[in-house]
């Protein structure tokens, strides 16, 4: 494997060519997959990179007789940014697949680019409502999850464990306002309060004024979804609130593999116990998940996320598209009824996918524990939905 990097106009471009394959040919799989590799959220995108290299590896650089090559561009955590890196891959690289994308607002302003190009967009992460329903196209497909199900799950956990009122605080964008659509779409209780702080160019992560506000409505409970770095900024301002055993905290995409050991590091002790929803966990029972787990911790010596596992994913739904048509890259009917089947090995076990191209699958409630080495990681409790379908298959006219 080379790995040849080269700066760009507001992007950094990572290249990586797998197999002998100087360049692009016509020997080769190009898929672009892009990501955040700038500002604090590099953190995940790094961790969605090292799965796609993982997973790149396990196959050995191969889709059927043809290398594999992937092209990583940084959408350096904005809509217009990641749309000129999904217009480099389309026209200059002319990629064959495009796959990434961690944010709805990056994924929503980039769509466009790849599907009047008659490309193929995979989201490895972002699920917005849009692309579930209305705006859904024969060659969208997810290897994640509709941004609602999760906080949906969570809900019903919530109704499940008598939970009657709720404050919920998340930060105010596309996917913040699906998680909240979401949580309220299930949850029966009382919602006491709502924050929808700030994101965009100036991320908030000072919350003591809307802790107070949670402490003083009488909330059974506090729903939070913050990814990344404010996530870890609102933990450590929960637990030194002294909220922990007075208001329970349930999270969805807050706590996971890479900030679990930023908490236990700080001691922040007030994660331990928390409940979430997710549909995968490292602990689940099935041959390639296993794989996954296991080959991720010796190469990279640390748990993966959720974020790693669909990225994982992704790279066995391309390969089997690719397999299934022998390699011949312009039979894009024939790629995309073997995607819809959804018959490739995948970390979270059998799923389907809906007309709209979502997963269809199962949504687990997990809990943190600390394991056998004294490591913070989550278990799962137990299944809170099986083969769930997203809400808005129904408005997806494909």
């Amino acid at each position: 494997m080379r790995i040849f990097r080269k700066l760009l106009t507001g992007t950094i471009s990572a290249m990586v060519l797998v197999g002998f394959s100087p360049m692009a040919t016509a020997d080769s799989v190009k898929i672009g997959f892009v990501t955040t590799l700038t500002t604090p959220a590099a953190v995940i995108g790094n961790d969605m990179v090292d799965a796609v290299n993982l997973a790149i590896e396990h196959i050995g650089g191969k889709m059927g007789e043809l290398d594999v090559e992937l092209i990583v561009e940084d959408d350096g955590f904005k809509p217009d940014v990641g749309k000129q890196a999904t217009d480099k891959l389309v026209k200059q690289d002319d990629v064959h697949f495009v796959a990434g994308y961690i944010w709805s607002h990056v994924l929503l302003a980039s769509r466009k680019s790849v599907l009047d190009a008659g490309k193929f967009l995979i989201s490895s992460n972002a699920g917005p409502s849009q692309l579930a329903g209305k705006l859904c196209h024969e060659n969208f497909f997810s290897t994640s999850w509709q941004n609602d199900q999760t906080p949906m799950a969570m809900g019903e956990v919530l109704n499940q464990q008598g939970v009657k009122s709720l404050y919920i605080m998340a930060p105010n964008y596309a996917a913040g306002k699906n998680m909240v659509a979401g949580v309220e779409r299930t949850f029966k209780g009382e919602i006491l309060g709502k924050d929808m702080t700030g994101w965009g160019k100036v991320k908030q992560v000072e919350f003591a004024a809307e802790l107070a506000k949670a402490k003083a409505s009488g909330a059974e409970g506090i729903f939070i979804f913050y990814p990344g770095p404010p996530g870890a900024a609102f933990i450590k301002q929960y637990q030194q609130a002294g909220l922990q055993g007075q208001l329970p905290l349930y999270s969805v995409f807050t706590v996971d593999s890479i900030s679990l050991p930023k908490f236990q590091a700080a001691n922040l002790t007030g994660v331990m116990g928390s409940s979430m929803t997710q549909f995968w966990a490292p602990d689940l029972d099935n041959p390639q998940n296993k794989k996954f787990v296991s080959g991720f911790k010796e190469k990279y010596g640390r748990y993966p996320t959720f974020y790693a596992a669909q990225s994982y994913d992704t790279i066995f739904l391309i390969k089997a598209a690719v397999e299934a048509a022998d390699g011949n890259l312009d039979d894009m009917d024939l790629m995309r009824a073997t995607m819809e089947e959804a018959a490739f090995p995948s970390v979270r076990g059998k799923f389907s996918y809906g007309n709209n191209h979502m997963p269809i699958q199962n949504f687990y409630l997990r809990e943190v524990v600390e394991d056998a080495d004294g490591v913070w990681t989550t278990k799962v409790v137990r299944t809170v939905y099986e083969n769930h379908q997203d809400p808005y298959a129904k408005d997806c006219k494909n």
